[in-house]
């Protein structure tokens, strides 16, 4: 019987909070894209734990996962390179900095650099 209360509030250690309503972590709102206006995305390299290679990182997206998974998948495409999202990350294989930040105040994003 106690199992199963402890499996059913999941990280939860004590509340003394009256008004406590438990809401599981797979249950959380999804968060609503910003608008391209809106955002504020920081691009700039990276080659820690990638044995030297170099990636084009880009950081500070709000919004559904989908969508920045279209986002990566645009940049991509435009670079004619691989990638991915990693962590909340768009991830571009190869030193494209310059080009990543062209492309994404093409499309209203406001775009900052940061790093080498």
């Amino acid at each position: 019987m106690a199992k199963q209360k402890k499996q059913l509030y999941d990280g939860v250690v004590y509340s003394t909070a009256d008004d406590f309503n438990y809401t599981p972590f797979g249950e959380l709102a999804a968060q609503e894209t910003l608008p391209n206006q809106q955002q504020q995305l920081r691009v700039g390299l990276d080659k820690k734990a990638r044995k030297g290679k170099v990636v084009t990182v880009v950081q500070g997206y709000k919004g559904l996962e989908t969508d920045l998974e279209a986002l990566a998948k645009k940049l991509k495409q435009r670079c004619g390179v691989g990638g991915g999202v990693k962590d909340g990350e768009i991830l571009i294989q190869g030193d494209f900095k310059q080009k990543v930040i062209d492309l994404l105040t093409a499309d209203n994003y406001k775009v900052k650099g940061f790093g080498g």
